[in-house]
C-alpha cells in the first residue's frame, strides 16, 4: 500500500489509524531517510493506541517504553547502535514477542534479529512534489 502525505498532519493520521489496528506481538519497522517525519508518524501511532504521553525518538536511549495506551508500545531508535548484541542486553525479544506493539527506527540495521513476520513502513520526501509531501510505503499487512 502506498499513501501520499501532503503534510505532517496527513502522516500523524496514518500513524494513528495503523495504532488503532495494531495488535499485540506486532513489530513496526520504520524506515527513511533523517527529517522525513518518522518522529510525526510515530507520535500518530502512539495516539492511536491511547498513549497521551509525549513521544519522542529514543535516539540516546535505544527503547523507550509507554505503559498508558491500551497496548505496551516500544519505541526503538537503533540510529545509534554499535552491535546487534547490545538488543540482547535492553531484552529486545520480550519486546518483539510479548503483549506490547514494538516500532524500530532504523530497522535495517537490526534485519538479522527482527521476526519473520513484520510490517515495514519506509517514508520518502519528493521534494518535487512539494517541501512536505512524503511517500508512505507500507508492507506485511
Amino acid at each position: 500500500m502506498v499513501i501520499e502525505s501532503w503534510k505532517p498532519e496527513d502522516t500523524f493520521l496514518l500513524g494513528k489509524k495503523l495504532g488503532e489496528q495494531a495488535a499485540a506481538s506486532s513489530v513496526y519497522c520504520l524506515n527513511g531517510d533523517l527529517g522525513v517525519g518518522k518522529t510525526v508518524f510515530t507520535q500518530g501511532f502512539a495516539s492511536g493506541l491511547g498513549i497521551k504521553e509525549a513521544v519522542n525518538s529514543p535516539t540516546f536511549t535505544i527503547v523507550q517504553q509507554y505503559d498508558d495506551g491500551r497496548l505496551p508500545f516500544y519505541h526503538f531508535d537503533v540510529y545509534r547502535i554499535g552491535d546487534v548484541s547490545e538488543m540482547e542486553e535492553i531484552g529486545y525479544e520480550d519486546c518483539f514477542y510479548g503483549d506490547g506493539v514494538s516500532l524500530i527506527e532504523w530497522s535495517e540495521l537490526i534485519e538479522e534479529i527482527l521476526p519473520e513476520t513484520i510490517i515495514s513502513i519506509t517514508i520518502e520526501k519528493d521534494l518535487e512534489k512539494g517541501f512536505d509531501y512524503r511517500k508512505i510505503t507500507v508492507e506485511g499487512m
